[in-house]
């Protein structure tokens, strides 16, 4: 049987995200203790999960021979009270991702375009493309979203508009004013994904639910792997029209989301000294690392999410470099970005480390 022969033709077009080596396997690749890795590659919270989480989730453990609650009851219901929506306006999913794919699922087709900035996250493009929809493509201003340009781009073809802020890999957020703008010239047959994951980074959040109670064909996505620390357990919701989110649970899996996860984000969400406490590190760690890349005359963007975004030359061979020293940053060849990398923002001393292993380089 030549399984090539059997594939759907699309499959062979589809690009795919390719992960970073496990710490594992650096490890043995460079004869490292894993415990003296630092990763600042993927913008996890370096501080770890949620106390409150990893308490809920050992209170749990013993249940875990029963299937989930399919429908997440409590943690939709938890997360609402958190927006001042109902429940009827959130789903759930296997991290924020598994939401952008339904969003295919329901809107998206061969002939129908999807809007997104140049360069924006990449599962934008990987979902757009696995539905057959084409992507636009719109260049940023200065690595920050041209709301202007995109509304521009949109045609009577398009159904999805991708909007994240802050944005990655780039780190820069548009301001509320500009977003409020874009919402209300949207056309009604387009539908924008806010994607908010860095969103309890910002000092000023913009409020888009007034918008959602309108009517306004939105759905704004937010994950439990970024400040919550909760990368490993895969949960992210959406919260939109009740309309949107029914037409989304109809083709959401059954028992997408594990019973371990819901009880963690529900714990996550009532944390709010340790939401705190990293958000106060996160922007000491920024004004460190921006200052101390700075001075070894780097460019330099700090954005406003857990990350910095640095114009090195040849980041591949930079990445290369700091690996086999045991600190993993991203290269961001696959964004069409060679000259830059992507450093998460760590602990102190993480901060420290990669300064002066930089130091070394520059």
């Amino acid at each position: 049987m030549n399984y090539l022969d059997l594939a759907n033709p699309g499959v062979f077009d589809q690009p795919m995200y390719i992960p970073g080596k496990p710490l594992y396997a650096v490890a043995k690749e460079y004869g490292l203790k894993i415990d003296a890795i630092d990763k600042l590659a993927s913008n996890e919270n370096p501080f770890g999960p949620s106390p409150k989480a990893l308490r809920s989730m050992a209170n749990a453990l013993d249940s875990v021979h029963l299937y989930p609650d399919g429908s997440c009851t409590e943690l939709k219901e938890v997360i609402a009270n958190h927006l001042s929506l109902s429940s009827e306006n959130i789903i759930v999913g296997n991290g924020s991702n598994e939401v952008i794919e339904l969003l295919g699922h329901v809107f998206l087709r061969p002939g129908l375009d999807v809007v997104v900035g140049s360069y924006s996250f990449i599962v934008y493009r990987l979902v757009a493309r696995l539905f057959g929809a084409n992507v636009i493509d719109v260049p940023m201003d200065d690595f920050k979203h041209d709301l202007k340009a995109m509304r521009k781009a949109i045609t009577s073809n398009t159904r999805l508009v991708f909007i994240a802020s802050p944005n990655n890999p780039t780190g820069m957020a548009n301001h509320r004013s500009e977003i409020i703008e874009f919402i209300e010239s949207m056309p009604e047959h387009v539908i924008l994904c806010f994607d908010e994951a860095y969103a309890e980074y910002l000092e000023e959040l913009p409020d888009l639910v007034p918008f959602i109670l309108e009517g306004r064909n939105i759905i704004c996505l937010r994950t439990f792997s970024k400040i919550y620390g909760l990368g490993g357990l895969r949960i992210g919701y959406g919260y939109g029209n009740p309309k949107l989110i029914a037409l989304l649970n109809r083709v959401r899996q059954p028992f997408n989301v594990n019973s371990l996860s819901q009880v963690a984000a529900i714990g996550a969400l009532s944390d709010f000294d340790f939401l705190n406490q990293c958000k106060k590190a996160n922007n000491l760690g920024r004004k460190r690392l921006v200052e101390g890349l700075s001075d070894l005359g780097l460019k330099v963007y700090g954005g406003s999410a857990n990350f910095v975004f640095v114009q090195v030359g040849q980041g591949q061979a930079l990445f290369k470099k700091l690996q086999a020293k045991g600190i993993i940053i991203r290269p961001l060849d696959s964004y069409k970005l060679p000259e830059y990398i992507r450093i998460t923002i760590g602990t102190e001393s993480q901060n420290e480390r990669i300064l002066t292993a930089l130091e070394q380089e520059f």
